[in-house]
């Protein structure tokens, strides 16, 4: 069956995902002599709802690592999914550390959900919590592969359709491992799920932090106010054009200065066909 529509779904809140996700569905879709049509449901209101797919659609679909995981914020949308058929790509984003389940989670949920996952890949990208590690990433030879990627996947398409058999991928099957736990040096768990960015007086209430926090927890009254949960994502820290948010937690910063000093290497990317 031949390929009409090809698709970039992705959750994305400071930018890697999207962009590994676009390059590899650039390349699907210039192979297959295609336009790509975009979905982004990184804000609130892009989880209302979702594209109607055929089974002559090709989907590149994206989301982050989140300790080793599919983000768990996102699974009660993931599984509003119907693929009626179509193809998919999954993939995933980490940051420097692992993927370790993230992509055989995805990998599943799609395949649960109507899909047909045929290629997928793990991309190293810039880590949520820092500006130092995987720094710049994914850069030019990230996206190269994932170009490669989204090129050998049109090939898999053009030879067979919608009949490419399911792509086996690196983790461990369901019902997979539990979520990364950071630990201090005497082994003691490090738990940082209610911490959340305070603001400094740099802030200006410009609330571009409100309008960018995937989870619509900033207050628009009051900015320095989180009225919902905070996912620890970076988009408020990041985006913020005066550097007004930051972390003061000492759990936070202990396990973030972890992770710079202990996955200084390059993080390898990995493609599966």
């Amino acid at each position: 069956m031949k390929i009409e529509r090809v698709w970039a779904m992705y959750w994305s809140a400071t930018g890697t995902t999207e962009k590994v996700v676009r390059a590899v569905a650039e390349a699907l879709a210039g192979k297959l002599g295609l336009e790509v049509e975009t979905y982004d449901f990184t804000l609130p209101a892009g989880r209302q709802g979702q594209p109607e797919f055929r089974d002559t659609d090709a989907v590149v679909y994206g989301t982050p690592t989140y300790a080793g995981r599919v983000p768990n914020v996102l699974l009660k949308y993931l599984d509003t999914l119907a693929g009626h058929g179509a193809a998919a790509v999954p993939v995933v984003t980490y940051g420097n550390r692992n993927f370790d389940d993230s992509l055989v989670e995805l990998r599943d949920i799609l395949a649960d959900h109507g899909f047909r996952p045929l290629a997928a890949g793990a991309f190293v990208g810039e880590h949520s919590f820092s500006t130092t590690l995987a720094a710049g990433r994914p850069d030019a030879e990230d996206l190269a592969l994932a170009r490669q990627l989204g090129e050998r996947a049109a090939e898999k398409l053009a030879a067979a359709g919608t009949d490419c058999p399911e792509v086996e991928v690196e983790g461990t099957p369901k019902p997979y491992r539990g979520y990364y736990q950071p630990r201090d040096r005497a082994g003691a768990p490090v738990n940082i799920l209610k911490v959340k960015p305070l603001t400094s007086e740099a802030c200006d209430k410009c609330e571009l932090c409100v309008k960018v926090c995937p989870m619509g927890s900033i207050s628009a009254e009051d900015p320095a106010q989180y009225v919902g949960i905070c996912i620890k994502c970076g988009a408020c820290v990041k985006k913020c054009p005066v550097g007004a948010k930051y972390y003061d937690d000492a759990g936070y910063l202990y396990h973030k200065t972890e992770l710079e000093e202990g996955y200084a290497r390059r993080g390898e990317d990995r493609v599966f066909l």
